[in-house]
């Protein structure tokens, strides 16, 4: 991992390319850009969650510009995750390239109660929405949920960052529903976050929209955070 001190070509490069990035990544969920010549060059990548309003995008773009620099002020490769948004850069051009070398990795501390079964709905329902996010209409997004039982509703998203193709696409997404098989296996809820794409299921709904009867404020789960 490449330092850089605050007063490097990089580090005001860096500054320059954020302050740029915001708004346009603001105005349609995803930016994919570059700023800066030769060795100095460097290059960047915001997306907002395909579900979450343009206001919500805006919001957690902004933050996650200002805090990627408060927490990474002498790297010049960093990347930050939240809900709604991601966003990284880095002095190599990785624009339309497959990353998953690191991964971050959530699972609720609880365990479902008929395991078998749930991993064959859990499977169904994640094909469905890979194959979704692979189109391209669908801008890397898939999402969708299955009753499991009268009283039991599973929820699941799959995100691709947009710079990749749909093969590209697929693989990053079976890389990471891979880990629901190992790291996350029979978990109640789980999310596997890469550079290059993200996967989530819970047993409760949490993408938008929302359910009439529910709201963010009111789901409470215990989660374990896992980074190899």
């Amino acid at each position: 991992m490449t330092t850089i001190s605050g007063s490097s070509q990089i580090s005001a490069n860096i500054d320059r390319l954020l302050a740029e990035l915001v708004p346009k990544a603001s105005q349609n969920g995803f930016i994919a850009t570059s700023f800066g010549k030769d060795q100095n060059r460097v290059y960047s990548l915001a997306q907002c969650r395909g579900d979450v309003s343009s206001k919500d995008c805006s919001s957690c773009i902004q933050d996650a510009a200002k805090q990627i620099r408060q927490r990474c002020p002498n790297q010049a490769n960093a990347r930050i995750w939240y809900d709604y948004c991601f966003l990284c850069y880095n002095t190599e051009d990785f624009i339309g390239e497959v990353d998953t070398s690191v991964g971050i990795f959530y699972y609720n501390v609880d365990n479902v109660t008929d395991p078998e079964s749930f991993k064959k709905e859990l499977g169904n329902l994640m094909d469905k929405i890979k194959s979704q996010a692979v189109v391209s209409t669908n801008e890397g997004l898939g999402k969708g949920e299955t009753e499991i039982s009268p009283l039991v509703t599973l929820y699941a998203l799959v995100q691709c960052t947009r710079d990749l193709p749909p093969l590209s696409c697929a693989q990053c997404l079976a890389v990471a529903v891979g880990n629901f098989q190992t790291i996350c296996d029979s978990r109640k809820g789980s999310r596997v976050l890469y550079s290059s794409c993200y996967v989530r299921y819970e047993l409760y709904p949490f993408f938008f929209p929302l359910d009439s009867n529910t709201t963010m404020a009111n789901i409470h789960t215990s989660m374990v955070k896992v980074q190899p």
